[in-house]
């Protein structure tokens, strides 16, 4: 089974260079370059999990999490939010919008695999399949 991960990035190089990396990987990748086209995908496409930047233009990646999380049809995927933002108040704010896991920026490829795993199961075969 091919696990599909939906990006939500406005850098647009950040982001080009992420889908390739990790389609490398195996992953069936959507991406989305704002909050409102990142909730449009996420409906459309249903992916196993949704990587958020927080500052995207046109609809944050805060209020996108919260739309999502509203959402019937979207509640349940899970979010790995990406961001260049460390402090605490961020890590806070990510976990009060039930966020899975939380990976700043600069990226390693490395650990972002090692918390897609940690979020979706020790196997591509434990991923959900909605």
């Amino acid at each position: 089974m091919t696990v599909k991960l939906l990006l939500a990035e406005d850098d647009e190089f950040s982001r080009d260079m992420l889908v390739r990396r990790l389609e490398r990987q195996g992953f069936e990748m959507i991406a989305a370059a704002d909050g409102r086209e990142a909730l449009l995908a996420a409906r459309l496409h249903r992916p196993d999990l949704i990587i958020m930047d927080l500052d995207m233009p046109v609809l944050d990646g805060r209020a996108a999490m919260r739309a999502l999380k509203s959402d019937p049809h979207t509640f349940k995927i899970p979010i790995i939010v990406l961001t260049a933002h460390a402090d605490s108040a961020d890590v806070a704010e990510a976990a009060a919008h039930d966020c899975a896991a939380y990976e700043t920026k600069p990226i390693v490829l490395r650990r972002l695999l090692e918390r897609i795993q940690q979020v979706l199961g020790p196997s591509v075969e434990d991923a959900p399949a909605e």
